[in-house]
């Protein structure tokens, strides 16, 4: 499926990982001036939505590890980033299983309206079994977790928009359940994260968003292709998010050197048992196709494989590396950044612009090619 030009002429948005979770966003010893706590998540949220960031996405973590000991619960501190500032939506990351749909419909319908409907939720099927376990969860295999998880979906839907919502399902039952008030609009956008068949399915069907690992351009069009042409089956356009681990130095020499300190002073320990999680878990789809089946040691070093995106070098070069994403169907490029607040200040000033000055050459080309092919 050709990717619509109405659709490349909207702007690419911006995201950034919230670090919630202590040890910033890399499984390395490499000095990070990155905090977990709420003083520093609500500056860097200023700092972000002045640059120029539409979105950020606060982490779902339970249990201490892999270079992660504190975490912050992600509704709550979303809500804490929202009340910060004025224009930033805020993504809350759940997990269906210990989130009920009752639970998180109230939550979010709540937040909604305190935030004039800045809140959002990420949806995530699946993250580490050990986590469920220490919990007393059960860990569901995989293509269940996504049956799981888009019961959710449709229940949250139906919560906040049906006065009389009725369901039967295998994992949720509703009987004539009315949730006031509803949220006001926008109604909170929902996203979702995975790369197997099962996690695309799901996304063509009930998601608004679908976030993919890094990956290259060639490589995330291939899943864009896919996703759209189920969702075209369905009546529907999913949009697409891409994580990306951003180094913008004044050369590209010195930003490959920051990327080899980071990887040359990884955890080995703490990056091999964050590897045996999430690879049981990517390997565990039927075809072995979901996050991280195919990520080496290199790629988790930074926990989505960030660094795959390859959004490391000059500011010219991370702007044109973007719009190539965005001709390939990328809608938003998700970020994650080794000194967050310094760095999201400088990509704001450096690099937004740049890939503004390039998105509007390129429609300026595509208007002037549908004109000719007009007259």
């Amino acid at each position: 499926m050709a990717i619509d030009d109405h659709v490349r002429d909207e702007p690419v948005r911006f995201a950034y990982w919230v670090p919630n979770v202590s040890g910033g966003l890399v499984i390395s010893n490499i000095e990070q001036r990155t905090h977990w706590g709420i003083d520093y998540n609500r500056k860097l949220a200023q700092i972000a939505e002045k640059a120029g960031f539409d979105y950020a996405l606060s982490q779902i973590r339970f249990t201490a590890g892999y270079g992660a000991e504190n975490q912050h619960e992600s509704v709550s501190f979303s809500h804490a980033l929202a009340a910060a500032t004025e224009k930033l939506t805020v993504i809350a990351a759940l997990l269906p299983g210990p989130w009920n749909p009752t639970l998180a419909a109230k939550q979010l319908a709540t937040i909604n309206h305190l935030t004039n409907g800045r809140i959002a939720v990420n949806v995530v099927s699946g993250w580490f079994s050990g986590e469920f376990r220490a919990i007393g969860e059960p860990w569901l295999d995989h293509d269940e977790r996504y049956r799981r998880s888009e019961e959710f979906i449709r229940a949250l839907r139906g919560i906040w928009t049906e006065e009389s919502f009725t369901f039967n399902g295998d994992f949720y039952r509703y009987r004539d359940y009315s949730l006031k008030p509803k949220p006001v609009d926008p109604h909170p956008e929902i996203f979702q994260g995975g790369s197997s068949r099962a996690a695309r399915d799901m996304a063509a069907r009930v998601s608004d968003w679908y976030f993919t690992n890094g990956n290259t351009p060639d490589g995330v069009r291939k899943q864009v292709e896919d996703i759209q042409a189920k969702a075209a089956e369905n009546g529907r356009r999913v949009k697409v998010g891409i994580n990306a681990f951003a180094v913008a130095r004044d050369t590209e020499a010195e930003a490959r050197a920051v990327v080899d300190e980071i990887i040359a002073k990884a955890n080995p320990d703490a990056v091999n048992a964050f590897g045996h999680e999430v690879k049981n878990a990517g390997k565990a789809s039927p075809e072995g196709e979901g996050n991280w089946a195919k990520s080496s040691f290199e790629d988790l070093v930074q926990y989505n494989d960030g660094f795959k995106t390859n959004l490391i070098g000059t500011p010219k070069q991370i702007a044109e590396r973007i719009v190539d994403l965005k001709a390939n169907g990328v809608d938003l490029v998700l970020l994650g950044f080794l000194h967050f607040q310094e760095e999201v200040e400088f990509f704001g000033r450096e690099v937004i612009p740049l890939v503004r000055a390039l998105e509007a050459k390129g429609a300026g080309r595509r208007a002037d090619a549908r004109e000719r092919k007009a007259a």
